[in-house]
């Protein structure tokens, strides 16, 4: 095999790290603890310049392929763009060999984690290390001395640099091996030096080393034990190799591994930062200090190793294209928009291949977003979905597809994509296949809704460019759209910069590019505060339970228990001893309280301390939630009523059974509405989200549409009959792939370890659960649901009740009817009759008041008339008048009357106050005032705003309101004068 060159990258801009977790995506850019930053390149992925303050860029000229000999020739790239890729170097063999080399080395390979990460204060899973994050802080105990993973990663900073550099990409996957305590430096750098010379070839005399300058350790395995010439190790200070978590916490050096293009170029002075020749393809973190808060550096007692290299990246060298996006990953995505929009890549000249680059990318991470239960909505994570899938609708109507790309002119071309990318997915996550019709549909839904948008987006233009030209012709200055313009068509409606410059040139504006890119560059700053940061710390919670063990949980069959008081918390800090009076937080041994998790809440109910041999009780703390904290330790939250409690002390423990009874009412409802819902609406239905609480339930689901009163109805119909063929339920402890072969359904947001809890309602429902339930769905009584509603796009919500609750809701209800019916006169079968006839007759009422309204305003109008102001030169016609408490309908009557009777040209603007604190303005000129360049809608809505409120129209006629009636009077004066000095103004 050879090495190949990569072609030059278009752009200076930071490209996308597929290494792991390192201080730049850990804390604020460019500062730690009051310190500069100089990002590496394994921050910013491979091939890099430096800019004005250490960053690194895309730049290089040449990227080589090496043959498995050791003597290999360096050549540049020969392969042609779609020439099939050897089976050797194809992504799934890289990914294998790299997994199977590790397993090989007592790795056990573990699954990648979802897109949508357990740490809540993390946006998205943006590393390999994520999902082991807990385990490296000593949270959680290991499950593995050591691991492999192939880990989904997304992000979205600087996304505009997709398609521009030769390795920019918003999903990519990390390749890592991961040690908990079990090797260390030693075998680490050995096996890194072996994957890389062996399993994929690289010449050792090419391969040099860099290493924090003061570990010598790992300068010596690197020299005296794998032989690495001293002259090609390099010390580097802590900036470029030393990785820190935070301001505290654990923290390491870290020793990575760069490519020689230009070995001929000698070792004297060489520059691992010069990214003309060199290239960083794999980094070791070496994890072993805890950094605490006066600065100082204490040893870890499990060290760890965290490591990371792109699979993206390893399969451009190795597949020899010029850049990530030719690879078998990602390129067989790009062929199909090309021939969606009728075009060659080949042949492609730069600007048409960025834009099928970012399609490419971007439909890979809508895909297995979706797929991770990420639906496109206005708010968090569901804004990065539908901003992406926007990118790629804009960017595919920019280089000519049009509908579906085939003969449907109204269709969605997402789909043809998403089935490219479907297809390749067996290798990286297996579950996407089986998601496909819902990530199909839903692509569907979002493309035709923006399509819409886009539609919406080009009026706005339309009026944008029709205000700019009057606005200049007023004012005499050349016309333009402001930057904040531009972005708004830009970021709401997804019109690229380049057509709003465009369709703007052609009728003669200018656009503020340099307001635009202050615009995009404030967004910017947003996305990569918000999307790009994981912390670790070690604080004073995790020094208190590193001496306790995880809780014990006795709830599935006791509601009592005795044990022993572990910790006490007040506001978060440890104590001994905690008297009466105050909020507490209690870290038991054992417990029968349910800690919050998977939707259901935690359990409420009383902590007794009992003294002496009589077990005479001397403290009572009312416990109203129970959390899950760090590892598996349950916190009761209270207060104590009476007396104090100690740590160590024996206590009683009791939970509120009405209250239980009622959340496993709720719980079991919960799983019988989920397979309710599968069997009326669809089985692509899935959960979106829960609570289940004491007094109610509430079910988050992804569907598209309202569910009709008749699928409500056979929903609430199918759980009721569920709950009284009085069915025993099952629960069994299994393995966790052993529960997803048997078809059950993980409940949403909850973790699940190798072994899992299975909830089964025979013949009804199966679902891994660590919740509580009833034994016998008879014991749920009844199901109610209150309400249905659509919460974001695509996300709609049940709440219902059962149990206890079912029955208070239907005594209730009945109480309202009886009520009802007395009022009415009538019985309860005929009150929805005897409600309409009120309605129909309120209707009649009210529709004849308003005509009253309207005539009486018309009479009030006519005398109006006689009063018109003429104003010279052009001997306008102007009326401004308050009509009182005139209602809106009233008051567009009534100009409408005038503006009719009075002789072009003519103004009329009149104002009421109708009550209620409202105000109600409208305004309508004749034909020759809208020559004269006045606009109602314009003018009206400048009124309005002194009264509180706003509104608009055409240039002829325009209502507007507000809320501030004391403020009329004052505003129609200024209305009065501002029309006068206008017409008087205009040139005859």
């Amino acid at each position: 095999m050879e090495v190949a060159a990569l072609s030059p990258t278009s752009s200076p801009l930071p490209l996308l790290s597929t290494a792991p977790v390192h201080r730049l995506h850990l804390l604020p850019p460019r500062f730690v603890s009051g310190r500069r930053l100089r990002p590496s390149s394994r921050h910013q992925g491979v091939g890099c310049v430096k800019d004005g303050w250490g960053q690194r860029h895309s730049a290089r000229k040449n990227c080589f392929f090496v043959t498995s000999s050791s003597s290999a020739s360096v050549e540049p790239a020969t392969q042609e763009v779609g020439t099939a890729v050897p089976r050797e170097w194809s992504g799934d063999a890289i990914r294998r060999r790299f997994l199977e080399f590790y397993a090989a080395r007592g790795h056990k390979i573990l699954p990648s984690s979802s897109l949508v990460p357990d740490d809540p204060t993390v946006f998205l899973t943006i590393a390999g290390m994520l999902q082991f994050k807990p385990i490296f802080l000593g949270k959680e105990p290991r499950r593995v001395p050591c691991a492999t993973t192939s880990q989904k990663c997304v992000r979205t900073n600087d996304i505009e640099n997709v398609g521009r550099t030769a390795r920019h990409q918003t999903f990519f996957e990390m390749l890592g091996n991961f040690s908990f305590g079990d090797y260390f430096k030693k075998e680490a750098t050995a096996w890194a030096w072996e994957l890389a010379t062996k399993e994929y070839g690289l010449p050792a005399e090419r391969l040099w080393i860099s290493v924090f300058e003061d570990d010598d350790e790992a300068f010596n395995i690197w020299h005296n034990e794998l032989g690495v010439p001293k002259e090609r190790i390099k010390r580097m200070g802590a900036e470029d190799n030393f990785w820190t978590s935070g301001a505290t916490g654990p923290c390491g050096p870290c020793s990575e591994m760069y490519y020689d293009f230009y070995p001929e170029r000698g070792s004297s002075d060489a520059d691992l930062g010069d990214d003309s020749r060199f290239i960083e393809f794999y980094n070791l973190v070496f994890m072993q200090y805890n950094k605490k808060d006066d600065g100082s550096l204490e040893p870890l007692k499990q060290k760890n190793i965290d490591t990371g290299m792109g699979l993206e990246r390893m399969a451009c060298i190795l597949q020899k294209v010029p850049n990530n996006y030719e690879t078998d990953l990602i390129f067989p995505i790009i062929e199909k928009a090309a021939s969606l929009a009728l075009v060659s890549y080949a042949k492609a000249d730069d600007a048409m291949k960025t834009n099928l680059k970012i399609i490419g990318d971007h439909m890979r991470a809508v895909v297995y977003l979706i797929s991770d239960g990420v639906l496109p909505s206005n708010i968090g994570r569901g804004y990065v979905v539908r901003r992406l899938i926007r990118r790629v609708v804009r960017t595919g109507r920019l280089i000519g597809i049009r509908g579906d790309g085939h003969e449907n002119p109204e269709g969605a071309f997402l789909p043809s994509l998403a089935e490219v990318v479907i297809n390749l997915s067996t290798q990286i996550d297996p579950d996407v296949k089986s998601r496909r019709k819902s990530i199909i549909a839903e692509l569907q839904r979002e493309e035709l809704r923006f399509v819409q948008t886009l539609g919406r987006g080009e009026k706005l233009l339309d009026e944008l460019l029709d205000e700019a030209l009057l606005s200049a012709g007023n004012n005499g200055n050349k016309p333009s759209l402001s930057g904040k313009d531009v972005f708004l068509l830009y970021d709401t409606y997804g019109f690229p910069v380049e057509i709003t410059a465009e369709i703007a040139g052609e009728r003669g504006v200018t656009v503020d590019m340099k307001g635009f890119e202050i615009e995009m560059e404030n967004q910017r700053k947003q996305s990569q505060a918000a999307h790009n940061v994981v912390k670790l710390s070690v604080g004073n919670e995790t020094e208190i339970v590193k001496s306790i063990p995880d809780t014990e949980f006795l709830g599935y069959d006791s509601l009592y228990a005795t044990a022993v008081v572990k910790g006490l918390l007040v506001n978060g800090n440890p104590v001994n001893k905690v008297s009466e009076g105050s909020e507490v937080e209690i870290l038991l041994d054992r417990t029968p309280f349910y800690a919050e998790s998977g939707g259901q809440v935690g359990d409420n109910g009383f902590l007794y301390v009992n003294g002496g041999e009589d077990r005479k009780q001397t403290a009572v703390i009312e416990i109203n939630d129970v959390q899950k904290s760090i590892g598996n330790i349950f916190v009761h939250k209270g207060t104590i009523k009476q007396g104090s409690v100690e740590v160590g002390k024996e206590i009683d423990a009791s939970v509120d059974v009405k209250l239980r009874q009622g959340a496993k009412a709720h719980h079991t409802a919960t799983h019988l509405l989920q397979s309710a819902l599968k069997s009326v609406v669809g089985s692509e239905t899935s959960q979106a989200g829960s609570l289940v609480a004491f007094d109610r339930l509430r079910f988050d689901f992804n569907f598209h549409r309202p569910l009709s009163e008749e699928e409500l109805i056979k929903i609430e119909s199918l759980v009721n009959q569920w709950i009284g063929n009085a069915t025993h339920l099952e629960t069994k402890v299994m393995a966790l792939q052993d529960a997803k072969n048997a078809g059950a359904i993980a409940m949403f947001g909850e973790k699940y370890g190798e072994e899992v809890r299975v909830v089964e309602v025979p013949g009804v429902s199966l679902e891994l659960c660590g919740g509580t339930h009833v034994s016998n769905t008879a014991e749920i009584r009844g199901f109610k649901i209150i309400s249905e509603q659509g919460i974001a796009s695509g996300i709609r919500r049940i709440e219902a009740v059962a149990g206890d609750a079912f029955v208070d809701y239907v005594c209730a209800r009945d109480n309202y009817m009886r009520r009802l019916c007395s009022s009415l006169k009538v019985k309860a079968e005929d009150v929805n009759g005897r409600v309409d006839t009120i309605l129909e007759e309120l209707r009649a009422t009210r529709n004849e008041v308003s005509s009253l309204r309207s005539k009486i305003a018309v009479l009030k109008a006519g005398s109006l008339a006689s009063k018109a102001t003429t104003v010279e030169p052009q001997n306008v016609r102007i009326v401004v008048e308050n009509m009182g408490d005139v209602d809106a309908d009233a008051l567009k009557s009534a100009a409408e009357y005038l503006i009719g009777t009075l002789q072009d040209p003519a103004a009329v603007i009149l104002g009421s106050s109708p009550g209620d604190g409202k105000v109600s303005l409208v305004a309508a000129f004749s034909p020759a005032v809208v020559k004269m360049g006045l606009q109602a809608g314009k003018f009206v809505g400048g009124i309005a705003k002194l009264c509180g409120g706003g509104g608009g129209g055409k240039p002829n006629f325009a209502q507007a309101g507000g809320r501030k009636p004391e403020n009329l009077p004052g505003a129609l004066e200024k209305a009065r004068a501002e029309i006068v000095a206008a017409v008087s103004s205009s040139p005859s």
